[in-house]
């Protein structure tokens, strides 16, 4: 058995354990959300265990309670096989009054979320797991904490041991647990298995609806080409039925797309609102990403040669590997990432908002100093549409790039920041 590689929601899990009854573990298939919940947990079920897995469904309905002994905290792996298992955990934490009971784990919103009869207020508490940041996999030297950078520190210094070819790499193989330290080949091959498993079966499982896999691979195709971007299900559509000979429902579309949130195979970027000093119209559409870059790749059915010679291609995925790790970062300190748009044209890839209020901008670049300069004029002008008046000024203002010799703060405040230098 491979050792096991520490991941910043250890310590989350930890915290959460500490202040509910029951901490659920959500995220795409292979992510590592059992092997992290088995770093801590003192016993484990797994639904899904083919040679018991009917068995522990009618134990589920007949008494769910048999399902629960254990000692504590207790690991309920892929739980949403069988829902009712969550009204019995409700029901087993408040006849306890003790936190840390139970971790349940799932790679797929419930089918029948019709069999859950309470939300689950004060009892559970969620946590959202991704695949691995390139400060986990060991590919990011963590110089640079996005924590600190809060603080508006003076100067920053850092040395970027990444370049080009091994971004494209690292974009192609994504952060799958399994496919970090393989040689370049298999490991290549996991983001393409997982693609071709959500084509074949993992997207059925979310709905119970049987889907074309030819549309699958269209719209996975579609959207893999829209990272980063504000487009409408119509667009995906028309893009799926260019090669369609039957018609096509923006239903239809929709349905797809929400079959792959529910098992957490896209992730979309909501709409930052803040306060303005002009009455400028904000864009309030979500930005399409996947949860890892390496699926698009797969979807794009490309390598990290592919990317090397279409620079545009490889913008777009960098922000999607950009985007997936400042998410890892940012729950780790209390935040959520947004993107912000409005009707004059003027965007910022992302906003890091902490719950205190304290928020920070940052533009996502892969080189190149005529697009740092365009996202530094991005960040002033925001900055400087800001009301403060009424809400804090910005934290900090940065730069992500891919290929840069160092990190550093520009004269304007303004930090550059290799992505293979960042953690939390």
């Amino acid at each position: 058995m491979s050792e096991y590689r520490q991941r910043i929601v250890d310590d989350i899990l930890l915290d959460k354990l500490e202040a509910k009854g029951a901490v659920l573990i959500e995220g795409p298939k292979w992510c590592g959300k059992t092997t992290t919940a088995l770093q801590v947990a003192k016993s484990v079920i797994r639904m899904d265990d083919p040679t018991k897995r009917d068995e522990n469904i009618v134990m589920s309905e007949l008494n769910p309670v048999m399902i629960l002994r254990g000692d504590t905290p207790r690991l309920i792996d892929e739980w949403q096989i069988a829902p009712k298992i969550w009204d019995a955990v409700r029901y087993e934490v408040d006849s306890r009054g003790e936190e840390g009971q139970f971790i349940l784990t799932g790679s797929a919103v419930p089918v029948e979320s019709k069999e859950i009869t309470h939300s689950g207020t004060g009892r559970f508490t969620w946590l959202t797991m991704r695949t691995m940041s390139m400060y986990e996999s060991g590919e990011s030297n963590g110089d640079i904490s996005l924590e600190a950078l809060f603080d508006a520190p003076d100067k920053i210094y850092a040395v970027n041991e990444q370049d080009i070819n091994s971004l494209a790499y690292i974009i192609c193989r994504g952060g799958w647990p399994r496919a970090i330290g393989m040689r370049e080949k298999a490991a290549l091959s996991q983001a393409v298995d997982y693609y071709d498993a959500v084509i074949k079966s993992d997207i059925n499982r979310a709905d119970g609806v049987n889907k074309n896999p030819e549309r699958v691979k269209r719209l996975m195709r579609s959207y893999a080409r829209h990272q980063g971007a504000q487009v409408a299900n119509t667009i995906l559509r028309d893009d799926i039925a260019a090669n369609d000979s039957e018609g096509l429902s923006d239903e239809t579309v929709m349905s797809y797309v929400n079959a792959l949130k529910k098992i957490f195979v896209v992730e979309e970027m909501p709409a930052w609102s803040p306060n303005l000093r002009s009455k400028t119209a904000i864009r309030t559409s979500d930005t399409r990403y996947y949860v890892d870059p390496s699926i698009a790749a797969a979807a794009l059915g490309i390598g990290p040669k592919d990317l090397l010679s279409d620079l545009n291609t490889f913008g777009l995925l960098f922000e999607t590997l950009c985007v997936r790790d400042l998410r890892v970062y940012a729950e780790y300190i209390g935040g959520e990432v947004y993107h912000y748009r409005d009707k004059t044209g003027l965007e910022c890839d992302t906003v890091i908002h902490l719950r205190n209020g304290s928020y920070g901008f940052a533009e996502i670049k892969l080189g190149g100093e005529k697009l740092i300069e365009e996202g530094a004029a991005n960040l002033k002008a925001l900055r400087d549409k800001i009301d403060t008046t009424k809400m804090k000024e910005p934290s900090f203002m940065m730069i992500i790039v891919g290929v840069g010799s160092y990190a550093y703060r520009r004269d304007d405040g303004i930090y550059i920041v290799p992505i293979g230098c960042l953690k939390n």
